[in-house]
């Protein structure tokens, strides 16, 4: 976090991001104070447990527990303990937050699998928070971590991520004990000792108006009860003011009386001291997704240019109202002042007007998004067009740098996507920007490497095509989820989508959503082998097809429903789908199509015991695979006539197509290298299903 202007606690401080009085900016991130806390914590990493006491190996990780007001240096602490004992746990520092900035307790399943992405692990999409938390164990169970659980709820939520493991430490940050979690003793944060409480003053007033009237900086550390976030916006109001000596900021703060928190005096002398538009731009920040915005949010919340909001932003960053955590010009609004902020929009801003301002932040979120995609549609003229008939200051300068905004502003995007539905009021925009979203992180991470985000997006779209009552748009999202179940084999579930998805692309009269649907339903049953009712559904969408004239799609039907009969052993009547589906594919003039598909007929023959047919069918299949310039599946049919002509028992031909094989390929490979059923997409189902 050495970037970061101010962490949650206020206790660390960076010269990035802010405008620090002359010749006292630090070079670099400091942690100030907390020195008796440290050691007590990590003389607790070491002190014997119940269990050892008892006699017994400890079964679970030591949890240290930091309690702590939020804005009281928890976070910092928790931060600065990790580093400090990060040697000890090679495998690294994980961090996840276990609470959203509007106080709604993360979901287990969200944590699991935001700690096994920082692991490098797969989250398979859709997965219960006891599948993913099982994997998270385990995952932890062969290695040393620290795990930084911070604005922990409840006991619950850290038992749920807790590694089965006594060689991995967790630190987790609370408001108040956790009652539940064995053998915690809490480290309870009051207000910094005075020495380190005036050092981070000076960070931001220089060293000069501290030691001139010691009495008075003594004095404001008083008013500021000694915490740290409290002290950062008092550095921030006297860096502001260069003429102001510190016994100015504390008679103006005596002058406010003793309403509220510490913190809460000294946020209402910075918000007050704000120009109008800056203090209704910094009540609006209260609205951004995650507690994340960067200068175009802010603009659009505000109704104002983006340069200005990105101005207004950094003399927010500098007054120490906003951290700077990172990359890009993003932002992050800081726990403990979001209570603070939504307060004031309650007080100040009408409901009408705080909703069309959600409604800008969404609408440009949603056009930026269609940017970020269309500036990797390079090849397309209408995206061209697009993107030229954009404002400059939407468009990205190149694909990287719209994969790397996406990167990081993925939190607030999926955020904003979860607050919008949340919303219920704009649903319309809410559809928008969820299929703006998916659209981009296809676009720019592909389908598999965003399966986990996507699957929360389409559950998403979901609960508003129900909300709304939109049978075509909740058929859209069944078939997208069952599509996710299905490639990680739940086809239970994908099989029960799948029929909740017929039946809603029946009652919007869907042609398409009603055909893939029954078509899927065929697949769910062939795989979880019940091979009868896969044909009964292949035959009901095949008829589909046929009758609306779709002749591609009845084509590649007939081999599905082919691959159901060949399973059943049903060969007989798997040889009639094929040979229509040879003659479909000849039809529409899909070579490499109607190569595959004689290629599956030559399949069966031989396993309905007719070899000689089975090779003629078979060097048939060569010559179409030759005119569509497939070699792997010439390769795979020579390998397949090696076989047959083995079976017939002239081995010197089975060595010459062996041969052959081995030349189209470029290397020597031995006779089972390549699997004719797989390698030639031999298995039409797979094919389709990677179609679905």
């Amino acid at each position: 976090m050495a970037d970061q202007a101010v962490d949650d606690g206020g206790t660390k401080v960076s010269a990035k991001g802010r405008r620090p009085a002359a010749g006292s900016a630090p070079t670099e991130s400091q942690f100030l104070g907390r020195t008796r806390e440290l050691k007590e914590l990590r003389a607790d990493i070491e002190r014997a447990g119940l269990d050892t006491l008892s006699g017994r190996k400890a079964p679970r990780a030591r949890v240290l527990l930091i309690a702590g007001k939020p804005g009281s240096g928890r976070t910092a602490l928790a931060a600065e303990l990790a580093g400090q004992v990060a040697e000890s746990y090679p495998d690294g520092i994980l961090r996840a937050r276990l609470t959203e900035p509007d106080g709604t307790p993360v979901p287990t399943e969200s944590t699991a699998r935001e700690l096994l992405t920082a692991l490098g692990l797969p989250t398979p999409p859709g997965a219960g928070a006891d599948d993913l938390g099982e994997r998270l164990r385990e995952a932890l169970a062969v290695r040393r971590a620290v795990l930084v659980l911070d604005d922990a709820a409840d006991a619950e939520q850290v038992d749920a991520v807790l590694p089965d493991s006594p060689d991995c430490l967790v630190v987790a940050v609370s408001e108040g004990p956790l009652t539940g979690i064995a053998d915690v003793r809490p480290c309870t944060l009051g207000g910094l000792d005075t020495k380190s409480a005036l050092e981070l003053l000076g960070h931001f007033t220089g060293s000069v108006r501290i030691t001139v009237d010691p009495l008075a900086a003594e004095g404001l550390v008083e008013l500021c009860a000694g915490q740290p976030a409290a002290l950062v916006l008092a550095g921030g109001w006297l860096a502001a003011r260069p003429a102001s000596a510190v016994a100015d900021l504390s008679k103006h703060l005596r002058s406010e009386g003793e309403d509220g928190t510490a913190l809460a005096r000294v946020f209402r002398l910075a918000y007050t001291s704000l120009p109008s538009t800056a203090a209704r731009i910094l009540r609006l920040l209260s609205l951004a997704p995650a507690g994340l915005v960067d200068p175009h949010t802010a603009s659009a919340l505000a109704g104002c240019s983006v340069q200005a909001a990105r101005t207004t932003l950094d003399d927010f960053a500098a007054l120490g109202l906003l951290h700077v955590p990172g990359p890009l010009p993003q932002y992050e609004v800081p726990g403990c002042l979001q209570p603070l902020l939504q307060g004031l929009v309650e007080a100040h801003d009408r409901p009408a007007e705080v909703q069309l301002a959600r409604a800008r932040m969404l609408e440009r979120t949603v056009r930026l998004l269609v940017s970020c995609r269309a500036i990797t549609e390079t090849d397309s003229s209408p995206a061209q067009e697009k993107l030229a008939g954009m404002p400059r200051a939407l468009r990205f300068p190149s694909p990287r740098a719209a994969e790397e905004w996406l990167t990081v502003r993925k939190p607030a995007l999926l955020a904003s996507a979860r607050l919008a539905v949340a919303d219920g009021e704009l649903d319309t925009l809410a559809r928008r920007l969820m299929a703006a979203l998916v659209r981009a992180m296809v676009a720019h991470f592909g389908t598999q490497a965003a399966a986990p985000e996507l699957y929360g997006i389409h559950r998403l779209v979901l609960d508003v095509a129900e909300r709304r009552k939109l049978p075509r748009e909740k058929a859209a999202a069944l078939l997208n989820l069952a599509d996710l179940d299905a490639q990680t084999g739940r086809s239970t579930d994908a099989l029960a989508r799948y029929r909740a998805a017929l039946d809603a692309g029946r009652e919007a009269n869907d042609p398409y959503a009603t055909g893939r649907a029954m078509e899927s339903v065929g697949g769910a049953h062939q795989e979880l082998g019940d091979y009868d009712r896969a044909a009964d559904w292949y035959g009901r969408a095949l008829a589909e097809r046929l009758a609306r004239g779709e002749r591609v799609d009845a084509a590649r039907l007939y081999g599905r429903l082919a691959t159901a009969h060949t399973y059943a052993g049903r060969y007989g009547e798997a040889l009639v789908n094929w040979r229509s589906a040879v003659a479909g594919h000849r039809k529409n003039g899909d070579v490499a199509a109607q190569a595959r598909a004689l290629s599956e007929t030559a399949r069966v023959q031989e396993y309905a015991g007719r070899p000689e047919e089975s090779l003629r069918t078979c060097q048939e299949a060569v010559e179409w695979a030759r005119r569509a310039d497939d070699v792997r599946l010439q390769a795979a049919l020579q390998l397949r006539l090696a076989d047959t002509l083995d079976r017939l028992g002239d081995p010197a031909a089975a060595r010459l197509h062996r041969a052959a094989a081995e030349r189209m390929l470029g290397e020597e490979l031995p006779e089972s290298a390549i699997d004719p059923e797989q390698d030639a997409n031999a298995c039409e189902i797979r094919s389709a299903s990677a179609e679905d």
